[in-house]
């Protein structure tokens, strides 16, 4: 099974391996060949069915993906907390524990390169429930998907998408 760019670097900063694929230093590396690209992206924003699009540039890929590279589930704390399924060029990390933020992660790599990554989160507390789907396809598109419900304030969807153009 190929996994491509940031699968498993051979050292984080604590000196031990990373037991999963490294999300944090995928997209690290990937907003960076980003930035240098600078590419005009077709971005549109969605709160609760009113859509805006607008043809902008992006000047920091860092922050625009933050949600994406928040999602490692690489902390020494977690080295057990996820399920690892591997076939037909995916893998799939599923959480064990009902309390973490990321769900699930799946990953379709092909000839050691990344074709698409899709990421669950949800945060749930007696105030608000949030959950999040992340979808991103390297060079042509990044999407964000949230639905937050607040006790007493009801129910917000979101939904960003920005399609690089080529």
């Amino acid at each position: 099974m190929a996994c491509g760019l940031g699968c498993k670097p051979e050292i984080k900063e604590t000196g031990a391996a990373l037991k999963y694929f490294d999300i944090k230093g995928y997209f690290n590396a990937d907003t960076v060949r980003l930035n240098k690209l600078n590419k005009p992206v077709i971005k549109t924003v969605t709160h609760n069915g009113v859509t805006e699009t607008q043809k902008v540039k992006i000047d920091n890929w860092g922050r625009e993906l933050d949600l994406f590279a928040a999602a490692d589930i690489n902390r020494p704390a977690w080295k057990n907390s996820y399920t690892v399924a591997t076939g037909d060029s995916l893998i799939l990390y599923k959480a064990k524990e009902d309390d973490l933020k990321v769900r699930e992660i799946i990953i379709k790599s092909e000839s050691g390169k990344v074709k698409w990554i899709v990421i669950y989160t949800r945060t749930k507390n007696i105030l608000y429930q949030t959950t999040e789907k992340l979808s991103y396809y390297p060079d042509s598109l990044y999407l964000i998907e949230k639905d937050q419900r607040v006790r007493l304030m009801g129910r917000n969807r979101y939904m960003i998408k920005g399609v690089i153009e080529r």
